[in-house]
């Protein structure tokens, strides 16, 4: 069979970048360092198409995505209070419970 070589690889030195302020190249080399060789550089590769025209479409989304997500900050989680009628069902429910236990007790004798 006749094999084409359609493999495409994306190459971004973030260390030469111009584009990137120190502090984004702080956060994509935290955030992708498993995706980031030992020179700075970031591959990202594909060959899922067998046109090298749209594994070139592939990459190039992949890496938009990656960076944007990398870029973005994470939104801090704030904590909920639950509401109060939530911990009143639930100790009446203990305190059901409770009763159920009680009442499986023998019987103290008398002395």
């Amino acid at each position: 069979m006749n094999k084409v070589n359609t493999k495409v690889e994306l190459r971004f030195d973030i260390h030469k970048s111009i584009l990137l302020v120190d502090e984004e190249k702080q956060l994509l080399f935290e955030k992708l360092k498993k995706r980031i060789n030992k020179e700075g550089v970031l591959i990202i590769v594909s060959q899922q198409s067998r046109s090298q025209l749209k594994n070139k479409k592939i990459v190039i989304e992949r890496f938009y995505k990656l960076i944007s997500e990398a870029l973005t900050p994470e939104s801090k989680r704030i904590p909920v209070k639950p509401p109060a009628s939530l911990n009143k069902k639930r100790l009446e429910e203990k305190q059901k419970q409770s009763e159920k236990k009680t009442l499986r007790k023998p019987p103290e004798p008398f002395s």
